[in-house]
């Protein structure tokens, strides 16, 4: 796929993973990405990184692709639907989350007291996805 190509810039990695440039940022320090420095010290990204971290079959299934840190695994406690929005509150452990979501998104999700689900916390943003753990 992007064999033929030597290395890419940090944004062209990026666009091809499906995460932000601060994203391989992290990852670089974190050790979890290999780059190396071109002649004004700016990151380059080989392709046979993008290659493997594009080549995971299960990368979009797990949520993976998202940059946000702070996920909660927990079950839903509570769900109250007026109109098209709803407020879904989860308990993950310690935690309770509470995120206020669309009427769809709810019923697309299955989302209702009882069932598993993932509250991604990112920036003031809470994404609410239903899964297993």
């Amino acid at each position: 796929m992007l064999m033929h190509m030597r290395e890419l810039t940090l944004g062209e990695a990026a666009q091809a993973i499906g995460v932000s440039a601060d994203t391989l940022r992290r990852w670089d320090r974190a050790g979890k990405l290999t780059t190396t420095r071109d002649e004004h010290n700016r990151r380059r990204v080989p392709a046979t990184e993008v290659e493997r971290l594009t080549s995971r079959p299960d990368r979009h299934a797990t949520g993976d692709n998202l940059s946000a840190r702070n996920r909660f695994a927990g079950v839903v406690r509570s769900v109250e639907v007026d109109g098209v929005m709803g407020i879904v509150e989860l308990e993950a452990g310690p935690f309770r989350v509470t995120a206020v979501i669309t009427r769809d998104a709810i019923e697309e999700l299955g989302l209702m007291a009882g069932t598993s689900a993932i509250a991604t916390v990112k920036s003031t943003s809470v994404m609410v996805e239903r899964g297993s753990f």
